[in-house]
């Protein structure tokens, strides 16, 4: 590092505009570059501004493209297609899902190529579009082929918006930001039921042999927002911290040096093969992929079947929609209090834990009580119990990843196991079993009871490898290794401590 007296002269050395904003410190190395910690705040509330709020809109489009057809269902859609025989409901759920999961990596990858800026606003207008063009589905087998194509641009939403923060936090700052990004979902529910009831209502218009009417409304308005607010998004979204155009030049430096020293890697590396096995190969990411996989089959279930249970609970259609309101918002509210205590505590397991006891206990009345009220009860414990796990699980994973490479991967590979709890989900809760649903709620609550195990677990494996590190017993790493080579060991480097 260089003294004071040397950046003095190094900086009286450098003409005045040499540097864009008029900082001399422009003239000194990222490496050596300081700054104080009312500079960071500064920083971090001006990307917070600019980046979050855009981020969390554009997943909420994405979740409530998603999940529109289970108001759809009950509003006309199930009748007219003939969605309430058999299983055919659940075949269109699992499609999106089979190929959803099949672009989550593939698209990170892609992502870390070219950038956010204007390939995730891309991603926004395609499902968007697929939206709209579900208001026109005349048959089973069209609505189908359209939901597999919206499962190839939403698949590379959900992991490729929590890459892009991850670009732009520090691992102690990420889960917060991550909550209220990911509680998008249960925004979007409560949203849906009331977008749902209201859309419905318009009165039938359109052309000849193209008329839109109640559940028609729901998928057209709902996609044709989601597509002006992608063609939108990239004036506002950023491409990388030394990009930002909202920064200064300096902050720019101090936002892209920040990353640099926690990560030690250079952010713009592209994507090898040897991240892809860091990733792959780790044990803390298969524990979190787990725990993503069994909160999945609860989050997504819920989002799509939750208006069909409160309706077999003996409520009307418009009734069972806006009752699927409330729970939805109290899972935001408690999703993001979450959030923001685990990254105080700099704790993730323990958190998962507790909230997996609250959604075990819900799943427990839904199996074995059948009052209503105590049931809707119940669906609040549900809500509130299984929600912030997913983000909670994601960003476990993302925080004991190191190097942004690695982080890409780990986002996409985490993501696509659980997605498959996705697939799952949509074949829990079937028109046989209704109105209680035994198997629905049997398979959840094992599920939320696994989820509890699988946090402590990765508790203590987290605690077990720093106490080896701390000990010596993983230096042997480092030997006949160059600098870069002990740099680039990422989180198996023995210096680097786990989250717990």
């Amino acid at each position: 590092m260089a003294t004071e007296k040397e950046l003095v002269q190094q900086a009286e050395q450098t003409p005045k505009d040499a540097s864009r904003d008029g900082d001399a410190s422009d003239s000194v190395p990222d490496s050596e570059l300081e700054w104080t910690e009312e500079e960071e705040r500064v920083l971090r509330r001006k990307i917070d501004w600019n980046t979050v709020p855009l981020v969390t809109l554009l997943y909420m489009l994405c979740f409530l493209d998603r999940i529109n057809i289970g108001n759809a269902r009950i509003q006309g859609m199930g009748a007219e297609l003939g969605l309430f025989d058999g299983v055919r409901f659940n075949w269109v759920l699992s499609i999106f899902y089979i190929v959803y999961l099949t672009v989550e990596v593939p698209s990170n990858i892609l992502l870390k190529r070219y950038g956010g800026r204007y390939y995730l606003p891309a991603l926004v207008c395609g499902f968007g579009l697929i939206s709209l063009a579900t208001a026109f589905v005349k048959d089973f087998a069209g609505l189908m082929v359209l939901r597999a194509f919206l499962g190839i641009f939403e698949g590379g939403a959900f992991p490729g918006l929590a890459f892009f923060l991850s670009c732009f936090y520090k691992r102690n700052e990420l889960l917060f930001r991550m909550g209220i990004y990911v509680s998008a979902a249960s925004i979007a529910g409560a949203f849906g039921g009331l977008l749902a009831a209201g859309l419905s209502k318009i009165p039938a218009w359109g052309a000849p042999g193209a008329i839109i009417y109640t559940w028609r409304n729901i998928f057209f308005f709902e996609g044709l927002i989601t597509i002006i607010v992608g063609v939108l998004a990239p004036i506002w979204m950023p491409m990388s911290p030394s990009e930002a155009r909202f920064l200064t030049p300096r902050e720019r430096r101090i936002a892209a040096e920040r990353l640099n020293r926690e990560h030690k890697a250079d952010p713009n590396a592209g994507v090898t093969w040897k991240d892809i096995r860091a990733a792959v190969l780790c044990i803390h990411n298969y524990t979190c992929a787990l725990g993503f996989f069994l909160i999945n089959i609860t989050v997504q279930g819920l989002s799509v079947f939750l208006p069909t249970i409160l309706r077999d609970l003996g409520w009307t259609d418009t009734k069972a929609q806006l009752y699927s309101v409330p729970p939805y918002v109290a899972a935001c509210l408690v999703a993001i209090a979450v959030a923001y205590a685990s990254d105080k505590t700099h704790q993730r397991g323990i958190w998962l834990a507790s909230f997996a006891v609250l959604a075990t206990v819900g799943f427990a009345i839904l199996r074995w009580v059948e009052t209503p009220n105590v049931r809707y009860m119940a669906v609040y414990f549900v809500t509130v119990g299984a929600f912030p796990g997913g983000p909670g699980f994601l960003s476990w994973a993302m925080n004991n990843s190191a190097g942004p490479s690695v982080r890409a991967v780990t986002a996409g590979y985490v993501v696509t196991l659980g997605t498959i709890g996705g697939i799952v989900a949509t074949w829990t809760y079937i028109q046989a079993d209704a109105p209680r649903y035994f198997t629905g709620h049997t398979i959840n609550f094992a599920g939320q009871l696994t989820v509890f195990f699988l946090a402590i677990f990765g508790i203590f494996y987290c605690q077990y490898e720093n106490k080896a590190r701390a000990a010596g017993k993983r230096d042997h790493r480092l030997e006949g290794l160059t600098q870069e080579e002990q740099e680039a060991l990422g989180s198996r480097h023995p210096s680097y401590r786990y989250w717990t």
